[in-house]
């Protein structure tokens, strides 16, 4: 299936020292978080942003994945980081952060830092129950695409959640929760205060369960779920700058990646 417009994957390569690999969101497409990668390629860094299968075509096709899918795909975009730059962050939203998330716990020195807004950390309500059962019954929910304060913003998302790829992220997020202790590289947490999809326990969760000793969590006042698109989209970009370019000696005070002096 033709990839929707909007929802190409998105790679732009900078300096050889610092590379971001981010992660979108369940049901999304990179198309949520492309301002976001622009904006760190625009600060010479080497971005990669890659679609997850089953991703940005049509809900039918995510019918066929699952979270190993999703998973294998950004775990491949990271070694294609790591040989090309010397230091890799990985970031995410949602789901996304999720992903980022195990790639840490997995990836140890690997991997300098994660940044993640709003992580998704379990299927919530009496739902994710019945997700056994309902998967071989009912083939789609409502979908949760678009949960944006900003009037006009829109994200480029399923208007169908596939059941089936649903539970296969209900284990997911079991299996991550058991190896968030492994997250041990310094963490960065966007949240919003107002979320209509991923409740702040989530984000509670995770920083209650990494060992981290180097975390910032940071409120987003004025976004709903897909902050990246929302009121507080700059501050998420900025942030997240600043602290890749505070564990990155090669980013400079104003987010270039600078080069050495050949004397």
């Amino acid at each position: 299936m033709p990839v929707l417009p909007g929802a190409e994957p998105y790679r732009r390569d900078g300096g050889t020292e610092v590379g971001v690999l981010l992660c979108h969101g369940f049901t999304g497409s990179p198309q949520s978080l492309r301002p976001w990668a622009e904006h760190h390629a625009a600060h010479g860094l080497t971005v990669s942003l890659p679609l997850l299968p089953g991703h940005g075509t049509r809900w039918e096709d995510m019918q066929l994945t699952g979270w190993q899918d999703w998973y294998a795909e950004v775990d491949r975009a990271l070694h294609a980081l790591r040989e090309r730059c010397t230091r890799v962050f990985v970031a995410g939203l949602s789901m996304g952060g999720a992903l980022a998330l195990r790639l840490a716990a997995r990836h140890g020195d690997a991997v300098a830092g994660a940044v993640v807004v709003n992580p998704a950390n379990k299927v919530h309500g009496l739902s994710a129950y019945a997700l056994p059962v309902a998967r071989h019954l009912v083939r789609t929910t409502k979908g949760i695409a678009s949960d944006i304060a900003l009037e006009g913003a829109a994200e480029l998302g399923y208007d169908r959640v596939p059941l089936h790829a649903a539970h296969s992220l209900r284990t997911y997020f079991r299996l991550l929760d058991r190896e968030l202790p492994q997250v041990t590289q310094p963490l960065l947490l966007l949240r919003s205060a107002q979320d209509h999809v991923v409740p702040a326990a989530d984000s509670a969760r995770v920083l209650g369960r990494v060992s981290s000793t180097d975390v910032t969590e940071v409120v987003l006042e004025q976004s709903y779920h897909v902050a990246t698109l929302d009121h507080d989209a700059d501050r998420i970009f900025e942030e997240s700058l600043a602290f890749i370019g505070r564990l990155a000696p090669s980013v400079g005070k104003h987010g270039k990646e600078g080069t050495a002096a050949v004397g």
